[in-house]
């Protein structure tokens, strides 16, 4: 089956809005459809590292790569679960604002370490989890992406985070990368018992129309108690709200962006039936292994890498 990769960044200037946390259970969701997917940790916090149940390491992270000191298909890393691989973060990014910022290719530096992955096929989706503030990184993410996803709190000030994002991608869409789209705004930590709340998604639905999902995330225990357990909430608990919320939005994601050439449409979110739960792997299990064999930056023609753990799409 042919396979068109999308890089997705999933950006907000403001912290505190959810960001990864929509980058771990997004993924994780995809990943249970049978969608492969790798997550890109640009954060030097990894808490997306953490989330997906990997612990930092000195060096495996994108920095090596960026150096030109490693390969790319060296510091990919498999979790627990089918689909799902990551890059992860080290404390090294923090700082590379400073160390990459005289750089001549300092704004395709990250497309550049992306692209043999990209070219490969070897994943549907490829989802980086900006840092929360645009320096070289968060700009060099989003010169390498296809979109950006922005999470958002429906709360006023949140709006001031979002107008600084999108003029972000109109400067970077109308100078460096005029292919970059706004993929989307998620509502994320929703009160749906406060008028404010609703006031504010009517107000950005009405500025940005479709450009809004649909799905919201509400506030969610088990939303917030699943980072702390290394387990996305969409495998840990799949019949929370929380799990629920972040199962439709992954079917309402793949139905706007679809990556199979001779897929079936995705089921709408109205429509869709609940994901059944998949089972972390034991650690060891074969089935969890990397990416591998991505062709080196250097070596774009060689032959496409096989998609990993991936089961067929029915």
């Amino acid at each position: 089956m042919e396979r068109r990769t999308k890089i997705i960044a999933i950006a907000n200037q403001k912290g505190g809005v959810g960001k990864t946390t929509t980058v771990v259970n997004l993924a994780a969701a995809l990943s249970a459809r049978k969608r492969a997917v790798l997550v890109v940790d640009l954060d030097p916090q990894a808490h997306a590292t953490l989330g997906l149940g990997l612990e930092k390491q000195q060096g495996i992270s994108l920095y090596p790569v960026l150096l030109g000191e490693k390969a790319i298909e060296d510091v990919i890393q498999p979790t627990k679960w089918n689909n799902l691989n990551v890059i992860p973060s080290e404390v090294d990014l923090a700082g590379a604002e400073l160390e990459f910022g005289i750089r001549e290719d300092r704004l395709e530096m990250v497309k550049n370490a992306l692209a043999p992955v990209k070219e490969s096929g070897a994943f549907d989706y490829i989802i980086l989890d900006c840092p929360p503030s645009l320096g070289i990184v968060m700009t060099s993410s989003l010169v390498a992406s296809d979109g950006v996803l922005i999470p958002i709190q429906a709360e006023f000030l949140a709006m001031d985070g979002l107008a600084l994002i999108t003029g972000s991608i109109e400067r970077i869409r109308a100078s460096v990368n005029p292919s970059l789209e706004l993929n989307g705004i998620v509502f994320t930590m929703v009160n749906g018992q406060a008028r404010l709340t609703q006031d504010v998604i009517n107000e950005v639905r009405n500025h940005f129309g479709e450009k809004v999902y649909e799905t919201t995330i509400p506030r969610n225990v088990r939303v917030s108690e699943a980072p702390s357990m290394g387990t996305p909430v969409v495998f840990l608990d799949p019949r929370s709200k929380g799990a629920e919320s972040y199962k439709a939005f992954a079917w309402e994601f793949m139905a706007k962006n679809p990556t199979r050439f001779d897929a079936v449409p995705a089921v709408p979110v109205a429509s869709a039936a609940p994901a059944e739960p998949v089972a972390p792997a034991p650690a060891g299990d074969a089935e969890a292994a990397p990416c591998a064999e991505v062709p080196a930056a250097s070596d774009s023609s060689s032959a496409p890498v096989p998609a990993p753990t991936e089961t067929p799409q029915a």
